[in-house]
C-alpha cells in the first residue's frame, strides 16, 4: 500500500486536519475495458467518505489546516447552486468543529425544486451550513458577500475565505498529494500507464495531480477535460496554481508538466450535459456500476470513451480515469433521461 504523501518532506510542513483515510483505491475496470479497448484503471477519489465523497475532501483537509492555523472559527466559501465543493466543505466544517457559510450563484440555467432544493443544496442544510443564494450577477454577489462579513464581525468571528471549488495553492496541495499517492500505485503495477484523464473546472485538481505525479516520476500524460470555462481560460488557472503551488512547495515547475486540455466536452456550458456525457454514464454503469454526474465525471468519461474510439491512447497502455464524485448531485437532475 502506498505511503501516506503528507508524511514525505514535500508535504509535511503543511498544517493538515485529517478528513478521510489515503489511499484511495485504484481499481481495475475489466468490462470497462473489454467495451472501450484500452486497459482503463479507475482512481476512486469518490471514496474520501467524508460528506459523501469527491476530491474536494483533499483539498479541504490543507484549507482547514489554515484555517485552524490561523485561528479562524469560520469557513465562507463560494460555489454554483448544486456545487459539489460547497457540499464536502459543510461536512468537512462539521469533523473540524468550524463554522460554515456557502455563498451559492444561480449560475446554472435550470430550475425547479429538485434542482432549487434537491441534491447538494439538501445537504448543505442537513449539514448545518449557512447558506446564502444569489442570482449570479457581481453586484449580488458583492451584496451577499458583505453581508456574510458584517454576520460574522458582529458576533465577534474570525473567517476563512475559500475560493470556488478551493482552487488556491493550498488547496491544490491536497491533490498534490493525490498525485504522488497515484504514482505510487502506478508503479506498483505491473504494466504500463501514459494516460491519465481527469474533469478540470477551477483547475486544483488538474495542477495538483499533475505536479504530485511528476514528483512521483510518473510521466503519464494528463489529459484536463473542461467542464466550466472554455480552454484558454481554463489554461491560464491552470498555469497560474502550477506556478503558485511550485513557488509554495519551494520547487521550480517540473519538467514534464505540460498542460493538455480539451474543451470539446463542455457543451452548452458549466452544470448542462454534453450530448456523448448521458451514453458515457450508462456505459460506466452498465459495465462496472460506477455512478457518474452529468457535470464533471460524466463529461470526462464521454471524453475518455470517444478518445478510446479514436485510438488516441497507446496500445498496451493503461488509461487511469480519475473519478472525483458528485454522484450526490445527481438528483438535482430527475430530468435526465437514464434509461
Amino acid at each position: 500500500m502506498p505511503a501516506d504523501p503528507f508524511l514525505s518532506p514535500v508535504l509535511s510542513a503543511f498544517r493538515r486536519v485529517r478528513l478521510f483515510e489515503a489511499p484511495t483505491p485504484l481499481q481495475a475496470a475489466p468490462r470497462l475495458s473489454a467495451e472501450l479497448g484500452p486497459d482503463v484503471l479507475v482512481k476512486r477519489d469518490d471514496l474520501t467518505v467524508l460528506g459523501l465523497g469527491g476530491n474536494k475532501v483533499r483539498k479541504l483537509e490543507y484549507l482547514l489546516g489554515r484555517a485552524r492555523a490561523d485561528s479562524c472559527d469560520t469557513v465562507v466559501t463560494f460555489g454554483a447552486l448544486q456545487s459539489n465543493h460547497a457540499r464536502q466543505t459543510a461536512a468537512a466544517c462539521v469533523v473540524a468543529g468550524l463554522r460554515c457559510e456557502l455563498v451559492l450563484t444561480r449560475a446554472v440555467p435550470r430550475h425547479g425544486e429538485a434542482f432549487d432544493r434537491g441534491g447538494n443544496v439538501a445537504l448543505d442544510h442537513l449539514f448545518g451550513a449557512t447558506v446564502t443564494v444569489v442570482d449570479n450577477d457581481d453586484d449580488l454577489i458583492a451584496a451577499a458577500v458583505a453581508g456574510v462579513s458584517e454576520r460574522i464581525a458582529a458576533r465577534g468571528g474570525t473567517a476563512h475565505w475559500i475560493p470556488p471549488g478551493g482552487s488556491d495553492a493550498v488547496g491544490t496541495l491536497g491533490y498534490v498529494a493525490a498525485g504522488m499517492e497515484l504514482g505510487e500505485q502506478i508503479l506498483e503495477l505491473d504494466r504500463h500507464v501514459g494516460d491519465v484523464v481527469v474533469a478540470v473546472s477551477t483547475g486544483g485538481t488538474y495542477a495538483g495531480l499533475l505536479t504530485g505525479l511528476r514528483i512521483a516520476g510518473s510521466l503519464a500524460k494528463v489529459h484536463g477535460v473542461c467542464v466550466y470555462k472554455p480552454e484558454p481560460r481554463t489554461r491560464e488557472v491552470v498555469e497560474g496554481l502550477l506556478a503558485d503551488v511550485a513557488g509554495l512547495l519551494g520547487r521550480t515547475p517540473l519538467p514534464g508538466t505540460a498542460v493538455h486540455l480539451d474543451d470539446s466536452f463542455l457543451g452548452d456550458g458549466y452544470g448542462l450535459p454534453h450530448p456523448g456525457t448521458l451514453d458515457a454514464m450508462r456505459t460506466f454503469a452498465r459495465t462496472e456500476a460506477l455512478v457518474l454526474d452529468p457535470v464533471y465525471t460524466g463529461k470526462a468519461a464521454a471524453a475518455l470513451v470517444a478518445w478510446a474510439g479514436e485510438r488516441r491512447f497507446g496500445a498496451g497502455s493503461g488509461v487511469v480515469f480519475v473519478h472525483t464524485g458528485g454522484a450526490p448531485g445527481l438528483g438535482a437532475y430527475p430530468d435526465l433521461d437514464l434509461s
